[in-house]
């Protein structure tokens, strides 16, 4: 949870301004985070991902993309709206084969197709292909260089380089950064349906 929270912050300095992503421990293993930019959640998702698989760890990821009537009194424990309701819905939905769920009314079927393909390509990394790629992602506004990731690991540029190619970092940074751009999502315009 500890690796959850500092991410999630991290996360929070994503957005225009930066927020606070309200990071909420739910049900004893379970956690919430809000993002005011949805077009960030999936970056969000394959980072928080990545960082748990460093640690031998992972996580099942339900995005819900809507409106969010509160963020709750102190947390997201008491939230409300169609986004919560959303990512609640879609959690219970997650079965063996995908970890990695999105829904709204903005949402297309290719989104949803886009999540299982990264949920399958990061079923296959290691932990160290994890740590180099949430290190490569864990920014909005750029690709992190290989040599500042390697300073990172303390390992050379070219140990970066292998971990990222193989674990195909370059095509995930591409396709995160091309979803993030599709016309009519920044901001996204989400029907208060």
């Amino acid at each position: 949870m500890q690796a959850i929270r500092r991410t999630a912050a991290e996360i929070g300095d994503w957005q225009d301004p930066p927020a606070d992503t309200r990071f909420t421990r739910f049900r004893g293993d379970g956690w919430q985070l809000y993002l005011a930019e949805p077009r960030l959640s999936l970056r969000a998702a394959v980072v928080v991902q990545g960082r748990l698989m460093a640690m031998a760890m992972e996580s099942r990821i339900s995005i819900g993309i809507g409106k969010a009537d509160n963020l709750g009194t102190r947390d997201l424990a008491d939230a409300a709206g169609k986004a919560f309701e959303r990512s609640g819905r879609g959690l219970d939905s997650i079965g063996s084969l995908f970890r990695l769920r999105i829904s709204g009314d903005a949402v297309q079927p290719q989104d949803q197709l886009i999540a299982d393909l990264l949920a399958e390509r990061m079923s296959r990394w290691t932990a160290a292909q994890a740590e180099a790629v949430s290190l490569q992602l864990a920014s909005r506004l750029r690709i992190r260089t290989l040599s500042e990731i390697g300073k990172d690991l303390n390992i050379s540029p070219q140990a970066v380089n292998d971990r990222v190619r193989s674990a195909g970092g370059q095509t995930i940074a591409s396709v995160l950064r091309r979803w993030e751009e599709i016309p009519g999502r920044h901001p996204w315009k989400v029907p208060d349906a």
